[in-house]
């Protein structure tokens, strides 16, 4: 307890400025951007709308999350709850010698759950606790999912318990090598849908950070929290491609294997990256460029007069169209097909993506809605060299793509996806698929030809990409395996 008559050490939460009273500090320039922004000019809804409700109840403190008055603030912490993190000692030197028995009765906690104590002599009347995940670039998705536990499971225990406001530290401590930026991301979308969706109980919000951490935040905060609609119109290039469903949850199939030689080489500069190339379309338009009429130069292009320059620009925007429709857009049913997915890699150190054509239904699906989730998964994949697998084992008539989709689909996607694409192999090809690809390669797309590769057997496939590299479905294992008995009993005498 402080003396009688000092000053308290403790911070109340209601004297902190809300994210919505807080100005851009780039000012009136940075506004006349967001106007002259590509995005401005279309009218795509952002995941993440200007909400002044919500803005209100979220607070960015620059600060210890133990000296905050508030309802509950968060411990991060091992499995055993006894890791020694500037968070957690911090918060135990203030709470006093009481919690840490009262932990010792928790039997530990496991990653991505949440347990509460009292606040003892902290200003908080509570303390809630959670693990967070070990980041291993290979289980990149297990990582996802239980970080965004740790958040959602500390929104749900607030709200169980009629908890006015709660703070947090961030949860993915350094030690456990989680990136900040890639963390980040999940908790400020985790927070917003709870919010969104079960949080009318909940007044406040604090992110607890360091000097270290607040310049990530204060980047990332206008994303899921922008402060006006021109904030709102000017983020929406800048969201990733993977928001979760509808409560922020990760459902990114393509991310269930990572495998690399050296672990994060080839995916830790992958947010970072799409956030350059995303940043570089922001007044990329024509007026912003002074480009003149658009409208004359679109008739230009019907007449077939504009230069190659040009045309690629008017190409670039109508990628950046259907961009920012699959990042806004619910495909978390075209998600769980599992069509598409990211693996391993190949033997040039290449990522591999794999299509599984049976798990295709193209008569019962929106095929454009399938369509915008292959560019939502795969723009941040074609920024580097990649391969793809198609495994056409087993597909039935209701599985063939159209060749006039395949060809829309080809001139739709960005220039990076035919350049970066460095082989496509097709395994287990019929007679008829082989003629059909040969026509479709031929005549339809140019380039194409000499990246196709049919492959008879998964042996053949191995020859390129080793068998640990690639997560294969379980009835294309069977299926070469029959192949394979097959094979021998033909050559048997």
């Amino acid at each position: 307890m402080d003396p009688l008559g000092a000053r308290s050490q403790f911070v109340e939460v209601q004297t902190l400025s809300t994210w919505e009273r807080q100005p851009d500090p780039e000012g009136e320039e940075t506004e006349k951007e967001y106007t002259d922004s590509l995005v401005s000019q279309e009218a795509f809804p952002s995941p993440f709308p200007y909400r002044e409700d919500i803005n209100r109840k979220i607070v960015l403190y620059n600060g210890d999350v133990a000296l905050l008055n508030c309802t509950a603030i968060v411990n991060t912490s091992n499995e055993t709850l006894t890791d020694k993190n500037p968070i957690s000692e911090s918060i135990l030197l203030h709470a006093g010698p009481e919690l840490r028995d009262e932990l010792l009765k928790l039997n530990g906690c496991r990653t991505g759950e949440a347990k509460m104590t009292k606040g003892f002599n902290l200003a908080a009347r509570f303390i809630i606790h959670t693990v967070g995940p070990k980041y291993k670039a290979k289980y990149r998705t297990a990582a996802e999912s239980s970080l965004y536990s740790c958040y959602r499971n500390v929104m749900q225990l607030a709200k169980e318990q009629a908890m006015a406001s709660v703070a947090f530290c961030v949860v993915s401590t350094t030690k456990r090598g989680y990136a900040l930026e890639d963390a980040t991301h999940i908790a400020f979308r985790t927070v917003r849908r709870f919010l969104e969706n079960h949080g009318k109980s909940i007044e406040m919000v604090v992110f607890a950070v360091t000097d270290m951490e607040e310049p990530t935040y204060r980047k990332l905060l206008p994303l899921y929290y922008p402060r006006s609609e021109e904030e709102e119109r000017a983020s929406l290039p800048l969201i990733p491609a993977d928001i979760g469903n509808s409560e922020g949850e990760p459902v990114v199939p393509e991310r269930q294997i990572r495998i690399a030689e050296k672990p994060g080489s080839l995916e830790d500069d992958c947010e970072e990256e799409t956030l350059d190339s995303d940043l570089g379309q922001v007044g990329n338009h024509a007026f912003a460029r002074m480009e003149g009429d658009v409208d004359k130069q679109r008739k230009l292009i019907l007449q077939g007069q504009l230069s190659d320059a040009t045309i690629h620009k008017q190409h670039q925007r109508n990628y950046n169209r259907w961009l920012c429709r699959a990042r806004a857009e619910d495909l978390s049913d075209i998600a769980a097909l599992k069509a598409l997915y990211q693996t391993g890699v190949d033997m040039c150190g290449r990522t591999v993506m794999v299509l599984v054509g049976r798990n295709i239904p193209v008569t019962l699906i929106d095929m454009e809605k399938a369509l915008l989730y292959f560019i939502h998964v795969m723009d941040h994949i074609t920024v580097k060299e990649y391969a793809m697998v198609y495994f056409h084992t087993l597909t039935g008539e209701h599985n063939h793509l159209d060749p006039e989709f395949l060809k829309k689909l080809y001139e739709i996607v960005d220039a990076k996806f035919k350049k970066n694409l460095r082989a496509f192999y097709f395994v287990h090809p019929s007679f008829r698929s082989k003629v059909s690809t040969w026509f479709f390669t031929r005549f339809s797309v140019s380039g194409m030809k000499e990246k196709v590769h049919h492959v008879e057997t998964l042996q053949q496939l191995f020859t390129c990409i080793l068998p640990e590299q690639i997560d294969i479905p379980p009835f294309v294992l069977e299926y070469d395996a029959r192949l394979m008995v097959h094979a021998r009993a033909k050559t048997k005498p």
